[in-house]
């Protein structure tokens, strides 16, 4: 097992010195005879020197002796996790506002089919570190040693494995994701956040106990999924996911593209190109100077989830896959749904699939200005995530291929804002509203009212704005004319 190296070691303190919550807390549980750690990933990200405001501490104190003490040391404590061991509470020191979680060493697991932990108080730090998830996380930082000099306390060999960007269980893994089937899920989320690959042990027993990622809530599932995606690289942890088995119970949508390919390959691999529209997404995202985006990520991941639902065999053996996005729209609002995303995720992620190929044949005869505005009123406020979405699905590894899909799409952007410009695109409304139809025709409220502002609608998209005084003659045009009809 690997000792601190000096240069580790300095760090720490270093890092100690910056947060003076972990030596005040320290002090404040030592001298009330109790133990207290830095813990999990506190101690991982301060190794590999990226502490954040976010402190996990563990403590040989039971809950009430805790919430006692940091009601002396904070002014903000909450006690939502008091049956599970967790106090929390909030503190600013020099403009920075760090949030503290203290746990009760704990020993707990889970019944067999039981989604609950039976909660247990442990009363030793060895083995709370044991039932953590991973090694990396399974190190600790006694803060109360009174030489002031940090102790990591590494029973598992965690640093080691930090070192050589390992993934293992302190415990056997099958113990482990018995004890807590979501770690199966971390395991992928720290393939992507941290790079870190599970050893080939690690990996088998997520295989083979894939299936018990279904006693877990969707909620959880949910969160380490988000999570996941939400991370710069997404793609290693997706593809634990797959490979272990665990995308079959969370979401099948994903191994089910993998479409076995025809003799002559008349089909890309979907998965693949999944998975790299997803990556691509990612860069596009930093590149237009947005913040990681959740439904945008989630609308990349399915947006091909119809494909094997559509996939036909045409003559001379072409493959098609007609109206998958209508399809996988479906899908996607089915399987978000499941797992519990919440309704504007879901709308919104829906959407986009089911709009992501609008975009295609602009290049070929060109839209009209009311085909523009019908594009930018259909994709609404998604339209800049439309934008992403549509410019990422260009996979193609023909050169000149992907540069006029660049230029074609540049093309349609640049339309996009000219219109935006002249006629407040973002904003297209009737040129006149409700009320001012009524008047106008002096008619009372009801079904005409609706067939009007349709037509004014469909009207602007074709034309463009008007003023009042046109708008209004036009209205009474095609009014007379609608009577006559009827």
């Amino acid at each position: 097992m690997s000792s601190l190296t000096s240069a580790q070691t300095n760090a720490l303190k270093h890092l100690l010195r910056l947060t003076p919550v972990i030596t005040e807390l320290g002090a404040l549980f030592r001298d009330a005879g109790h133990q207290l750690y830095l813990v999990g990933g506190s101690v991982r990200d301060a190794l590999m020197d990226r502490l954040g405001d976010d402190l996990d501490f563990t403590t040989s104190a039971r809950p009430g002796e805790t919430e006692h003490l940091l009601k002396r040391f904070a002014p903000a404590v909450w006690d939502i996790g008091k049956a599970f061991g967790t106090i929390g509470a909030a503190k600013t020191v020099d403009g920075v506002e760090y949030k503290i979680e203290i746990t009760t060493f704990r020993a707990d697991a889970y019944e067999p089919n039981s989604r609950k932990p039976i909660v247990a108080f442990g009363d030793n730090i060895n083995d709370d570190l044991r039932r953590r998830d991973f090694t990396v996380n399974a190190m600790a930082i006694d803060v109360t040693h009174p030489s002031g000099v940090p102790k990591l306390i590494d029973p598992y060999g965690g640093l080691d494995d930090l070192g050589e960007y390992l993934l293992r269980t302190p415990a056997p893994p099958e113990v482990s994701f018995s004890d807590d089937p979501l770690r199966m899920m971390r395991a992928c989320r720290f393939a992507s956040q941290l790079l870190l690959v599970p050893t080939a042990q690690t990996r088998e027993a997520m295989h083979d106990m894939a299936a018990r990622i279904s006693i877990v809530s969707a909620e959880r599932v949910q969160a380490e999924l988000s999570k996941l995606l939400l991370s710069d690289h997404p793609t290693p942890g997706l593809a634990l996911m797959v490979s272990t088995g665990l995308a079959d119970h969370v979401l099948p949508e994903l191994p089910a593209l993998r479409l076995e390919r025809d003799e002559h390959n008349h089909h890309k691999d979907i998965y693949e190109h999944t998975l790299t529209v997803l990556e691509q997404a990612i860069v596009l995202e930093k590149a237009r100077h947005h913040e990681p985006d959740l439904t945008l990520r989630l609308s990349a991941l399915l947006h091909d989830i119809g494909k094997p639902a559509t996939k036909r065999i045409e003559a001379g053996g072409k493959v098609s896959f007609h109206h998958h996005d209508a399809v996988g729209a479906k899908l996607a609002r089915k399987r978000l749904r499941a797992l519990k995303y919440p309704n504007d995720i879901v709308d919104n992620v829906t959407q986009l699939v089911d709009q992501h190929l609008r975009f295609h044949g602009y290049g070929d005869a060109g839209w009209t200005d009311s085909a523009v505005r019908r594009y930018v009123r259909d994709a609404g406020d998604q339209l800049e995530r439309l934008h992403i979405l549509t410019r990422s699905d260009c996979t193609t590894r023909n050169p000149r291929k992907a540069e006029t899909l660049r230029r074609v799409y540049d093309e349609l952007e640049f339309r996009i804002d000219e219109l935006r410009t002249q006629d407040a695109l973002d904003a297209v409304r009737p040129d006149l509203d409700g009320n001012e139809i009524m008047r106008i025709l002096g008619i009372d409220p009801g079904p005409d009212v609706g067939r009007a502002y349709k037509w004014l609608l469909e009207r602007r998209l074709d034309d463009g704005p008007m003023d009042h005084d046109q708008a209004a003659e036009a209205l009474k045009a095609w009014w007379a004319k609608d009577q006559r009809r009827d």
